[in-house]
């Protein structure tokens, strides 16, 4: 089962749903059944094409080290089984345990990293990391590492301000846009927000990039009131929102998870729910999730009572 359920109320609504970490929550968080498949596929997908999945604009270093050095003692911090930081003097030592792998490096030194520094740092975590400048007007997206998107790219967001990259999300200027431009604006060191988005797709496939649909567009043929709950996939993007204290960059980070809607609602209650929330989507949401093809077996299915399933004796 996923670590999260987004659904609250028994009706879609728009809203932020954002809330401050609690204590003991981390910032970053580690799925360690999927966490070595999850970095293999990233290191794959960078290695294929990089430019599609780390750009960083010019004068961002400071920023992208900044990351590194709040994130690392955190991640060490709170996850001392998987992570390890020793620091003497200006050297770091790094020590990944999941991957088995090392890495030393002195913060600000561009040559002791053989990478970006942010393109290194998402080489340590199953997250999406994205900077946004918040000392500019705007607050535009100007570096970032995205490798498991939900049909969105780096190429075409880069640049650009908080509203404008939203502009496609129906509703969200309207209803979200000032709200989202406050919260992102008034953001304080070392009290980092959360929150979940949430998508229903045809596919577990992790990097759903615009260009990746004709590969798997057939997907959405042949799926009934019959399988809907095991050919549908709930998507999770459990998102935080840090402001980095020096620079002033915002770190955007973007966790997903998937699963089959079936194994998402075994309790009768959130079956109920995910149908509720499922009828009330607006048509032009649920156009934009790519929800319309199947929403009516997903429905189908959903409102069906469930077959029991077959305990082994």
């Amino acid at each position: 089962m996923l670590p999260y359920f987004p659904f609250e109320q028994d009706s879609y609504a728009m809203t932020l749903g954002v809330r401050a970490l609690r204590p003991g929550e981390s910032l970053i968080e580690v799925d360690e059944a999927h966490y070595v498949r999850e970095l293999a596929l990233k290191e794959a997908n960078l290695s294929a094409n990089p430019r599609a999945r780390f750009q960083a604009g010019p004068g961002t270093e400071p920023h992208q080290w900044e990351t590194v050095t709040e994130l690392l003692p955190l991640m060490a911090r709170h996850h001392p089984q998987h992570f390890a930081l020793e620091v003497e003097g200006g050297r770091w030592h790094w020590r990944n345990l999941l991957l088995g792998t090392e890495a030393r490096f002195t913060p600000g030194d561009p040559g002791s990293l053989p990478l970006a520094p942010l393109d290194w740092l998402g080489r340590q975590v199953q997250e999406d990391l994205l900077l946004m400048d918040g000392t500019r007007e705007g607050l535009p997206m100007m570096a970032g590492q995205l490798c498991f998107p939900s049909m969105w790219s780096l190429e075409e967001k880069m640049g650009r301000s908080l509203l404008d990259i939203h502009a496609p999300v129906p509703g969200f200027g309207a209803k979200l846009g000032a709200a989202t431009t406050r919260l992102m604006e008034g953001l304080k060191p070392g009290r980092t927000v959360t929150r979940c988005n949430w998508a229903l797709t045809v596919t577990d496939r992790m990097d759903l990039e615009p260009w990746s649909f004709p590969e798997w567009r057939h997907l959405f043929e042949g799926i009934t009131p019959d399988n809907a709950g095991e050919r549908c996939f709930l998507r999770l993007e459990r998102q935080t929102l840090s402001l980095m204290p020096r620079t002033g960059a915002i770190l955007f980070t973007i966790h997903t998870y998937r699963a089959p809607v079936a194994a998402e609602v075994e309790d009768p209650a959130r079956r109920r729910r995910l149908a509720n929330v499922l009828r009330t989507v607006p048509a032009d949401t649920s156009t934009y999730k790519r929800i319309t093809p199947f929403l009516a077996p997903l429905l189908a299915w959903l409102d069906a009572e469930p077959v029991p399933r077959a305990v082994n004796s």
